[in-house]
């Protein structure tokens, strides 16, 4: 018995697409989109974070729901318009923009440049005037709240992102004061991976009344005003899945109490992580099973080169992503390895001390939760692998959403200096 998705088994579609290898169950992004949509206001719209899963595939087929598009580089700009995305559901976010960026977003007339500096709103303002266009800006805002329960904070601490909330309220007059730039509400972040909805509320309340305030001291009616978002997914064995249904139903009073307030106000959701991580499996197969020092190791044909946040950043005691035998389902035999990749650090550990299915030569070991953050968080050109195939399994039929590299696609994009430059 081996394992399947949509009634494929992956041993299949390792040995067409090769190893390493990501699969995507579109049925399952699909599932929760839908499923986030059905419990929450028709009018809280939701913007899918590229940054979570870049492939055109998985955004077209979020888009083909309704999702909108948060984008936050040229490239991640460059796809979504390659999905003939309407530019008044794009948004582009990131606290390094860079003028060609700015650029792009303002010649293909996006619905708002989401500003995180002083400095940021006078560049947009200098390519926009000389465009002679007026700019659609959400300002970022770095609040003075914190929050409680995210596994990676984003704001309401000194932070990159955005701008100080007392600092803009201490320089309106300066927000103000450009001419190409149109202010058109607000934008904050607070932190991702959050599996409790009592935080989730209270953290949209606090932003929410930011709102308010924000367009108070400025004197403007709210366009636009985006509460972030954060929702989490469960890695870990001690985590529990955030309960959609629950969250739905706290947060809709939230959100409506403002809406009456702002009836003509845009208001949007990001969400990345939550729709695509639990579609998501990484495949890699065994090349070694060995012994040291009376601890099981497997090693694998593609490591944390391809799963980066396998490793667990910012965590004092290595968590495991949830994983398991593919090719040996028997929950009767089963052994604790350490599970590696191909390349020469130590570092490379995919999975410490698993309990996995006896492992032989040739197994396939699957990383469950994989469909966030994959190659796109990755040092794919570690020992010059390059990047793994992509697989998408919709209504029963596999497709290959990427092409995996091979040693020419990244050799031909080397310059060697000529040797008679080098003597």
């Amino acid at each position: 018995m081996v394992y399947q998705i949509q009634g494929i088994p992956i041993i299949d579609l390792a040995e067409r697409y090769g190893t390493p290898l990501y699969i995507y169950d579109g049925n399952e992004i699909k599932n929760a989109f839908l499923e986030l949509k059905s419990n929450i206001p028709d009018y809280l719209e939701v913007f899918f974070s590229l940054k979570s899963n870049p492939n055109i595939s998985v955004y077209n087929l979020l888009k083909s729901l309704g999702a909108k598009a948060e984008v936050s580089s040229l490239t991640e700009l460059k796809t979504v318009l390659m999905a003939n995305t309407n530019p008044n559901d794009i948004i582009f976010l990131g606290p390094g923009k860079s003028e060609e960026e700015i650029k792009n977003c303002i010649d293909h007339s996006i619905y708002a440049i989401v500003c995180e500096s002083f400095q940021e709103l006078e560049l947009i303002n200098e390519i926009a005037s000389l465009r002679k266009k007026r700019v659609r800006v959400a300002i970022r805002v770095n609040p003075t709240f914190t929050v409680k329960g995210s596994r990676l904070s984003m704001g309401g601490k000194p932070r990159q992102f955005g701008i100080d909330e007392e600092e803009i309220f201490q320089n309106i007059s300066i927000l103000n004061s450009y001419k190409n730039v149109e202010i058109i509400g607000i934008q904050v972040y607070m932190g991702t991976r959050i599996l409790d909805g009592d935080v989730i509320c209270q953290n949209t309340q606090n932003i929410l009344k930011l709102a308010e305030k924000f367009s108070k001291q400025t004197d403007q009616y709210l366009q636009f005003v985006d509460i972030g978002g954060g929702l989490g997914v469960p890695y870990f064995g001690n985590e529990e899945e955030l309960n959609i249904q629950r969250l739905g139903k706290q947060l809709t009073p939230i959100i409506a109490d403002f809406k009456a307030n702002f009836p003509n106000t845009r208001l949007a959701m990001e969400a990345g992580r939550y729709l695509v991580a639990k579609s998501g499996i990484f495949v890699s197969k065994v090349n070694y099973t060995k012994k040291s020092r009376e601890e099981n190791f497997v090693i694998t044909d593609g490591g944390t080169n391809c799963h980066m946040a396998a490793v667990g950043i910012g965590s004092f005691v290595k968590r495991n992503f949830p994983m398991i035998n593919l090719t040996n389902l028997n929950e009767t035999d089963i052994e604790t390895y350490n599970v590696t990749g191909p390349l020469c650090t130590p570092n490379d550990i995919v999975g410490k001390n698993v309990e996995l299915s006896r492992v032989q030569k040739g197994d396939l070991i699957g990383v469950l939760q994989s469909g966030a953050y994959g190659p796109s968080a990755s040092p794919g050109l570690f020992l010059s692998h390059g990047f793994p195939a992509e697989v998408m399994i919709l209504n029963g039929e596999h497709y290959l959403i990427r092409r995996r590299d091979h040693s020419d696609d990244i050799i031909d994009k080397q310059i060697m200096v000529n040797e008679k430059i080098i003597r």
